[in-house]
């Protein structure tokens, strides 16, 4: 079932009629909206259709980073600031108008200015450096970093990462990004981030868990973990066990004497804690929000294309954890993956990819690259032709230099960060819808909200109630039979109350997986609807993410405002 907005999305055309103006534009949008068949080739330039598909070997390999451009690097810290200041510019004659109290114009400004001021910054910042005793009898220091840009909320939350790339400036902006993107999601945690400087795949499991366990202490040494100071979740090469093993060492060491102490980590295994449904939960946020969006008919009228999935193409750049889950989900619901690019290179096949095909593939090989049912893609992954581009690998991927080459009417950013802002204006101006990162990536941290309570509470969703429901359910089937035999009679034997198909599912009661999913999928559609609206309020007409900042900075600035500053 489709929806519209209606009129009210009246004004949001004529701002993407007058940003699309141009013939440049228009016969760029007239290119776009030309489809994806399976004879065209995967990025247009020359050639038929109907080649035949290669081995992957045959077609030289480009790596994400040969997408950054040089010339278009920004601060990844100063871009998200860049967006801050855009959003805080569009909403602060609001924030002022709405200022309840007796202060005069001018003292108000202040006030609100002084708050957004407030909210910009990195709060803390933590680096530490500690030894590990290798396998090998080798020392070595390893340097890690945490980040807590607000605590307007308490506790702050954020993803622990292990990565080469892991610098200060990375924690603060994806901490900052945190704050903003569990404020759009009524999520309510501050923004953190942490990241250990190494490379996973260099060091064993024992000197993994290692690295984890004192950084984890190197943490709780500075109060930069807790159940309600800050609470670390999974990121980039991180996953259950890493938490596992974060929860146990801060239980028993720090935490011993706190009932609540494994509430300090989300994305734990089930057994520590966890919560169904968290492995997958970003992966199936960014499918519900690309859902959110595809079909409402307003926005779909806007770029040209019809509303739900059913005709829809998709190209994903990164196959992990969020990658194979959207694609999963996208796949369930009609839509058909047509390229998927990983670090060594992308595949593609006009009539679709199979997740669970591809997935098992790559548990065998190590690689998707000898995929034998794809071919080599022969340009970049940002670049292939399908209509909706799900960027899932790293930040800073769609810049200036290739922004104009991108042939998507939807960017789906499943990573964070990955559009600079130079190419967020050249998307703008091409009529290209871009759903944020800050609202499209938040289903990690809304599962994680979910764990956390589970823990806080300890007790599973759906314990209490399972058995009343099912109960419930099945009195409900019985009284409808006793009223219709009481109405017609038993001539012939009872009548049989048959349920459908659906109501057969739930009849038990909801799962803990069922209420994680159902509140997930709540969460999202009613943050797109709150974004639409803000995106209407100010006129936006596309442009999302200034939508979703003015959300995030209207609803931060709430709390500062009414809390008050404790010392100033």
């Amino acid at each position: 079932m489709y929806r519209c907005l209606g009129e009210l999305l009246a004004p949001a055309r004529a701002a993407a009629g007058s940003l699309s103006a141009g013939e440049p534009c228009a016969a760029a949008s007239a290119a776009l909206l030309s489809g994806n068949g399976p004879g065209r080739r995967p990025c247009g330039g020359g050639g038929g259709g109907g080649a035949p598909l290669l081995p992957p070997a045959a077609t030289s390999r480009r790596r994400y980073s040969q997408a950054v451009d040089p010339e278009d690097d920004p601060n990844f810290f100063r871009m998200v600031e860049g967006f801050f200041d855009r959003g805080a510019r569009i909403v602060e004659d609001k924030l002022v108008e709405g200022l309840r109290t007796r202060e005069s114009p001018e003292e108000k400004r202040h006030r609100v200015r002084g708050i957004l001021r407030i909210i910009k910054p990195c709060n803390h910042v933590l680096s530490v450096s500690f030894p590990i005793k290798r396998d090998n009898g080798e020392w070595e220091v390893i340097d890690g970093y945490r980040a807590q840009h607000s605590q307007h909320r308490t506790p702050c939350k954020g993803g622990i990462r292990y990565s080469t790339e892991v610098s200060v400036d990375e924690v603060k902006a994806l901490a900052s990004l945190m704050t903003y993107k569990c404020a759009v999601v009524d999520v309510p945690f501050g923004g953190a981030k942490a990241g250990v400087k190494i490379n996973p795949r260099n060091y064993t499991d024992n000197e993994l868990e290692k690295i984890t366990r004192r950084f984890t202490i190197e943490l709780a040494k500075k109060s930069f973990i807790g159940p309600g100071i800050d609470v670390p979740a999974p990121d980039m090469s991180t996953g259950e066990r890493e938490m596992s093993w974060i929860a146990d060492t801060y239980a028993n060491t720090i935490g011993h004497y706190d009932i609540n102490a494994h509430a300090c980590v989300t994305g734990k295994p089930i057994s520590q804690g966890g919560i169904h449904g968290r492995i997958s939960a970003t992966g199936r946020g960014v499918f519900h929000g690309i859902e959110n969006f595809i079909n409402e008919a307003s926005y779909m009228s806007l770029l040209g294309m019809t509303p739900g999935f059913g005709d829809k193409t998709f190209a994903i750049q990164g196959f992990g954890n969020v990658g194979l889950h959207s694609m999963r989900y996208l796949h369930r619901y009609g839509a058909k993956c047509v390229a998927i690019g990983e670090k060594d290179g992308a595949i593609w096949n006009p009539d679709g990819l199979d997740p669970k095909e591809l997935e098992d593939y790559k548990l065998q090989h190590g690689s998707i690259l000898t995929y034998p049912k794809a071919q080599a893609l022969d340009c970049h992954i940002l670049e292939a032709d399908c209509d909706i581009l799900i960027p899932a690998a790293s930040e800073k991927q769609l810049t200036k230099s290739n922004a104009h080459k991108v042939k998507a009417k939807i960017i789906a950013e499943g990573a964070n960060g990955p559009t600079t802002p130079e190419a967020d204006k050249i998307f703008l101006e091409r009529n290209i819808m871009v759903i944020p990162d800050l609202y499209l990536n938040a289903g990690g941290v809304t599962v994680s909200y979910f764990e956390w309570l589970k823990n806080l509470n300890h007790v599973s969703y759906g314990r209490l109630t399972f058995k009343y429901e099912r109960d419930s359910n099945y009195h409900l089937l019985m009284s409808v039979q006793e009223s219709l035999e009481r109405k017609f009679g038993k001539h012939g034997g009872t009548i049989p109350i048959v349920p459908t198909a659906e109501f057969q599912d739930r009849i038990s009661g909801a799962s803990e997986k069922d209420i994680v999913h159902s509140g997930l999928a709540y969460t999202m559609e009613r943050s797109a609807r709150q974004i639409m609206r803000t995106a209407m309020k100010y006129n936006l007409g596309l442009d999302l993410r200034t939508a979703a900042y003015v959300n995030a900075i209207e609803k931060v600035f709430k709390v500062y405002n009414e809390a008050g500053l404790t010392f100033t």
